[in-house]
């Protein structure tokens, strides 16, 4: 069995995060991930598409079993709600939030979503897991107090994990640059990222997990080598039979070549993109256009051509719509290894049992 702080402190069977990936709907994946013994995690930025991306914003809804003309509070209540109803007793969940100024809006009404439903001890009993990320995490620590939820971030730097430990952040995601879709202007990546966070803030209040380039046994055991508690893991969970995620995208995962990934602007900043036509293009564009997104120096929307910034959602758009030749998918550096569409419950007993024996196997493999 694998215990680690991160089990013990969340009440869950693996120590595995699934990533909540916004915009996109990921509640049927949050339910299955929570369902095999995972934290499950709910995306709460698709509200957001509602009129810049429609495609997305009808899937969303659908997944949160909302009506399309319910305000943004209302769907994610019937989110949280859905998730609730159709999750094992004993299990855990949680919601992925982005903190950042530009979409403040947006966090206000899901934390006011979650303060509501939450009234009901039976839910806060298994939803007792907040996990902010894109943003400074120092404002919300008023409501993650009153809440007494979980607290996690997601951060790709030693100066957010400072901010997240003066915030009282209890779990530190560390985001290596392998991860799938938006990712750091200064590229740090896993293996220099997780043990320098380990290093400099791991203590008996502060757990510290990895995600970037997790997707097996062999880097679930690699980053319980380097100190960590556990991983959180995107691609992945994407590349599953009960992901929400539309068919193309679940197919340009598994077609995933050696080097399939590039960087190219995103509506945030710089993104890793499946290496589609359209997203090698957008590369190019981007290498023209906005050449601080390879050189660590970052723009914003006064500085660039707008066309370059909504590339991404003409690009997510025509991959729900099944274009292959306009398509642009998210996802990370693991897709050239993942081969499968397995069912969760299946994927992670694999990997829980595959670690174990990795562990295990070290001390009678390597003399010490």
């Amino acid at each position: 069995m694998l215990k680690t702080r991160l089990t013990e402190l969340v009440g869950i069977k693996y120590p595995i995060i699934q990533a909540g990936m916004g915009p996109f709907p990921v509640t049927s994946l949050c339910i299955a991930a929570a369902n095999a013994g995972c934290l499950g995690l709910c995306s709460t930025f698709g509200t957001t598409s509602r009129k810049s991306n429609p495609v997305v914003f009808e899937d969303f809804c659908k997944q949160a079993h909302a009506e399309l003309d319910d305000d943004d509070v209302t769907i994610f209540k019937k989110m949280f709600t859905r998730i609730y109803n159709e999750t094992n007793e004993g299990t855990v969940f949680g919601a992925n939030v982005m903190v950042s100024a530009e979409v403040k809006e947006n966090a206000m009404n899901v934390m006011k979503a979650i303060k509501e439903v939450r009234q009901d001890p039976a839910v806060a009993e298994r939803f007792k897991v907040l996990v902010t990320t894109a943003g400074d995490p120092v404002p919300w620590a008023g409501f993650v107090k009153e809440q007494g939820m979980i607290w996690m971030h997601v951060f790709p730097g030693v100066r957010t994990a400072a901010r997240c430990k003066k915030a009282g952040v209890q779990v530190l995601i560390a985001s290596g640059h392998e991860g799938g879709f938006h990712t750091a202007w200064q590229p740090v990546h896993s293996m220099t990222l997780l043990p320098d966070i380990v290093e400099k803030f791991s203590d008996e209040n502060t757990l510290v997990c990895g995600t970037g380039g997790y997707c097996d046994a062999k880097s679930l055991a690699a980053a319980l080598a380097m100190g960590a508690d556990g991983v959180q893991m995107g691609t992945r969970f994407l590349a599953t039979e009960e992901s929400d995620f539309c068919d193309l995208w679940k197919k340009l995962v598994l077609d995933c070549g050696d080097g399939g990934t590039l960087i190219a602007r995103g509506f945030v900043g710089p993104a890793r993109w499946l290496r589609t036509p359209a997203a090698q293009q957008h590369a190019y564009n981007t290498a023209k256009d906005a050449p601080g997104s390879y050189v660590g120096v970052p723009d914003d929307f006064s500085k660039i051509p707008m066309d370059l910034l909504v590339a991404e959602r003409h690009g997510v758009a025509a991959t729900y719509n099944g274009d292959a030749e306009r398509a642009m998918a998210g996802a990370g550096e693991c897709a050239q290894r993942i081969t499968d569409l397995p069912p969760c419950a299946d994927m992670v007993q694999k990997i829980a049992a595959e670690t174990e024996e990795i562990i295990c196997g070290l001390k009678s493999k390597y003399v010490v």
